[in-house]
């Protein structure tokens, strides 16, 4: 059993070694490497190239034409390199540019000596595929698709110019960047190729798109323009360029809103642009900016001019601000008055002679020249089979399902390119095509610090290699990169460039106005420079009076999402739309705004008050009681009145002092009451004015004493009155009275005078009156009033003397009764009747009134109570002193004569008593 197990191993091992030696047979046979590598595919690259004599070659990439054919179906044939079609003067002109610059520093001695430059320049179409296709052909130095490798026998790739647009730029700088090849722009001006990071080895002679934003954002502050739409080309350039415009105009704090933000197609399609157009017409704003390419933004013009807008101002980047694809005669009612930004105009020497000296006849092989002519010209050259003025784009506007639109006219090669007017041998705006030369110069100044480097010096930049410097003739690309970074600070046709770290540029910027000229082109008049030093240090001017606005006011349009709020209203925010969009919302009541657009309204000052319009503060209405106010003469006189009224009492009484009546019940009490009305009618003009501290500290108290020492002097006569009627029925009170000397009466008044004046005191120490605006009741006018300062000391005040009025009532009420010829207790009690009456009805009119009227209720109250005071204890005396002066004896007083005269009223001394049917009369006398 077990040799039968080890014969079957034994014959397992020789099959395998059987079928090892098999295989390794097979591979003997089939060359190494045949399946694992095969070519993708070719790239068709169209350019020109000049490198068989040159020491190095400079890279280049234009869009000499605008687009590429797209295929129906790309899936169902094998890949192709994608045919361009639309040439583009203006990037045939930069490649001349490019090509001018390399001829003119192989001939200069000061820069490169003894080195020969070449080029290769390639067609991108402005489109990323070609871009891509350019890039690796630059890498492999053939058209194949091998980027490791770079087969190329001739001159070594030094660095790249190119590749046009931003986006172009950022796809080729992407490749290029990963081998460490030095790549300058001219037209791209993202700020997206500031980021080293991405970017490492991108340089450019164009201002980075956060200067133009900068300016941009600037020039809008400046117009006063509060609402803006903005429209990009849908890609790097379009997208970062409006962000950038966007937070440079947040950061301004000048109110700017963004009224729609549009993008344009980078494919064309009519429906696509057609939306845009929607929100050009239906938008009220009046400014738009446009960040795009003159390629991209073409085809919506030609929408726009057919919907027929007009009345837009148009911000224009730098790259179609000069673009005659767009400053055509026929688009200048759209665009007409537009402003932009352009990047420094320069001169190159020999541009125009060197730009004429092309012809197809030169070289059959040109077909970029052939189809050139053709173009130019409108004419096809014999023999050729270059197609031009194709357009395989469908319902593109105004030449819809246009292709292979050619002419049956054949070129003679006579034609005078002298008398060609567009925009290739247009000179006069050398802007991008300035920045070419410069760009060509920038590599040129590199390879020279390079070829310059001393190994002995300390500037030496290498270490850690044989030699501190790198060879000329054999190099590598991050070498160049080195002094390409580093030290980019060179002059070319009078002009100092300087690169910086992030291989950006700052040069100025102009300001361009479309206008119209007497030849009916446009032309494009500079109105002011953006000048940047850096992102914190810029120079704007604007030169206002040279500008030619495209609106029927010829003026600078209002551009605003609604109409201003004039002064006297505040705006107010509509919920859900930007903060350019507003209510107008007027001002309340004591507020104010005296600007236009007012984010809040001002309260007023204390004495100030808002005028109807709200557009000022004017000084509130004062209101008072004044003297000339018809209502404070009539209380004044009133008052006046009633104390001559008591003055003349008191002369009647000081003339008939020694009569009956006059002596009767304590004249010099008499005299006190008379003091005390007029002092209280005198009282009431201190309520009238303006007030002040003083007046208000002094009236209430005036008041309060002067009835105070009214009402004790009555109360000392009904003591009296009382103390008789009681002794009629007791002789405790009969003793009681005739001890009740007229001294008693005074102190009665004395002690009662004593207790309001230290009331007085205490109110006028403690808490005095202060005069108070009063705002509470009426916003619209102060009311000058007294505050009364302590309420409870003011109502202890008169509370005494309403204590001293009630006793004189009761005693006078108790005593009115007495049979007598002259009764004086009922008058008293009828004076008290009516000052209870006239004060009672006070309290509720004093409360329910405001202003100057509550003054005068409070004057109406004290004139009533004097004169009721006046008219019920003086006045019937008055009447018998001097109508009925032969009442007024001793025997008609004492009660001795009889009373003949009933009309007239009883005598007020005699108080007669009748005991037992016998009449016994006292008289009180002083």
């Amino acid at each position: 059993m077990a040799h039968t197990k080890l014969w079957v191993l034994l014959v397992l091992f020789v099959c395998a070694l059987q079928r090892s030696a098999a295989k390794d047979d097979d591979n003997k046979e089939k060359p190494e490497g045949e399946e694992e590598c095969r070519l993708l595919g070719k790239f068709d690259l169209r350019g020109y190239v000049e490198a068989e004599n040159a020491d190095h070659v400079i890279g280049g990439m234009f869009p000499m034409h605008f687009r590429t054919i797209l295929e129906e179906d790309p899936t169902s044939t094998p890949p192709m390199s994608p045919q361009c079609e639309g040439f583009n003067f203006r990037g045939y002109r930069w490649v001349k540019a490019m090509i001018l610059a390399i001829r003119h520093i192989n001939k200069d001695s000061s820069i490169l000596p003894n080195i020969t430059l070449g080029y290769q320049i390639y067609d991108t179409c402005y489109t990323m595929s070609k871009t891509v296709e350019n890039s690796l052909a630059f890498l492999t130095g053939q058209n194949e698709t091998t980027p490791v490798f770079r087969c190329s026998s001739g001159a070594p790739l030094a660095a790249v110019v190119g590749a046009g647009g931003s986006t172009l730029s950022i796809a080729s700088s992407r490749i290029l960047g990963l081998y460490y090849f030095p790549m300058v722009g001219y037209a791209s001006s993202s700020l997206l190729l500031s980021d080293k990071y991405q970017f490492p080895t991108y340089l450019r002679t164009i201002p980075s798109d956060n200067v133009q934003s900068q300016g941009m954002a600037r020039l809008v502050k400046h117009f006063g323009w509060k609402w803006v739409g903005t429209i990009a080309a849908d890609d790097d350039y379009g997208k970062y360029g409006v962000k950038a415009f966007k937070e440079k105009i947040e950061k301004s704090e000048a109110e700017i809103c963004i009224a729609f933000s549009e993008t344009i197609p980078k494919i064309y399609s009519r429906t696509k642009i057609q939306t845009v157009v929607n929100t050009v017409k239906e938008t009220n704003a009046t400014v738009i900016v446009v960040y795009s390419s003159d390629i991209d933004f073409q085809p919506l013009v030609e929408e726009l001019i057919i919907s027929n807008i007009s009345s837009k101002t148009w911000i224009s980047s730098e790259a179609w601000v000069t673009s005659a694809l767009i400053a055509k005669p026929e688009y200048f009612p759209l665009l007409g008055g537009a402003i932009g930004f352009a990047v420094r105009r320069g001169y190159i020497p020999e541009l125009k002679e060197f730009l004429l000296d092309v012809h197809p006849g030169r070289d059959p092989d040109d077909d970029l020249a052939i189809e050139f002519w053709q173009s130019a010209f409108n004419c096809t050259w014999p023999n050729a089979s270059i197609p031009y003025n194709t357009d395989n784009r469908k319902n593109v506007t105004g030449h819809e399902n246009r292709v292979n639109f050619t002419s049956d006219h054949f070129c003679t090669g006579e034609e005078k390119l002298e008398e060609l007017n567009n925009t290739y041998l247009d000179i006069s705006e050398l802007r991008i095509t300035y920045n070419v030369y410069k760009a060509v110069y920038a590599v040129a100044y590199g390879l020279h610090q390079l070829s310059i480097c001393d190994p002995v010096s300390t500037e030496a930049p290498f270490t850690g290699t044989d030699s501190k410097c790198a060879s000329i003739d054999e190099f590598e690309p991050w070498q160049l990169m080195f002094y390409m970074k580093n030290r980019m600070r060179f002059r070319v046709l009078d002009e100092d460039v300087n690169i910086d770290g992030k291989g950006d540029v700052y040069t100025p910027y102009d300001i361009l106005n479309w206008q119209m000229n007497g030849t009916s082109e446009i032309a494009f008049v500079n109105v002011g420079t953006f000048n940047s030093t850096s992102e914190e240090n810029y120079e704007f001017v604007v030169y206002n009076d040279s500008i030619f606005w495209n609106n029927p006011a010829s003026a600078n349009p209002i551009s605003q999402c609604n109409d201003n709020c004039l002064p006297g209203y505040r705006k107010g925010i509509q919920q859900g739309k930007p903060s350019c969009c507003y209510d107008c919302i007027k001002c309340a009541e004591g507020q104010f705004s005296n600007i236009t657009d007012a984010r809040e309204c001002t309260g007023c000052q204390e004495d100030y008050w808002s005028n109807p319009d709200r557009s000022g503060c004017v000084h509130k209405e004062v209101e008072f009681l004044g003297y000339d106010d018809a209502l404070g003469t009539t209380l004044i006189v009133l008052a006046v009145f009633g104390a001559c009224v008591v003055l003349a009492v008191t002369g009647v009484y000081i003339k008939y002092r020694k009569t009956a009546l006059v002596k009767a019940n304590d004249r010099d009490l008499s005299f006190l009451i008379q003091f005390s009305l007029v002092t209280t009618l005198m009282t009431s003009i201190l309520f009238i004015g303006k007030p002040v501290d003083w007046s208000c500290q002094s009236r209430q108290v005036t008041l309060a004493l002067g009835f105070s020492l009214c009402l004790s002097c009555v109360l000392g006569k009904t003591v009296t009155l009382l103390l008789t009627h009681l002794a009629k029925n007791s002789k405790v009170a009969e003793k009681a009275r005739m001890l009740f000397r007229p001294v008693f009466q005074k102190f009665i008044v004395l002690i009662s005078v004593l207790t309001e004046v230290g009331i007085c005191a205490a109110y006028l120490i403690l808490n005095p009156p202060r005069m108070y605006k009063n705002t509470q009741f009426q916003n619209i006018r102060i009311i000058y009033e007294c505050n009364e300062g302590s309420i409870i000391f003011l109502c202890v005040m008169f509370g005494f003397d309403v204590f001293l009025a009630i006793q004189c009532f009761l005693t006078a009420f108790i005593a009115r009764k007495l049979p007598n010829n002259f009764n004086e207790a009922k008058f008293v009690t009828f004076g008290m009747l009516v000052f209870f009456i006239v004060w009672i009805s006070f309290v509720p009119a004093y409360l329910s009134t405001r202003g100057k009227f509550k003054v005068a209720v409070e004057i109406f109250a004290i004139l009533a109570s004097s004169f009721g005071l006046l008219g019920c204890i003086f006045v019937p005396k008055c009447y018998i002193i001097l109508l009925k002066p032969l009442r007024n004896t001793e025997e008609i007083v004492h009660g001795k004569a009889a009373i003949n005269d009933k009309s007239a009223p009883p005598t007020s001394a005699s108080c007669t008593s009748e005991v037992n049917n016998t009449t016994v009369s006292t008289v009180l006398e002083d």
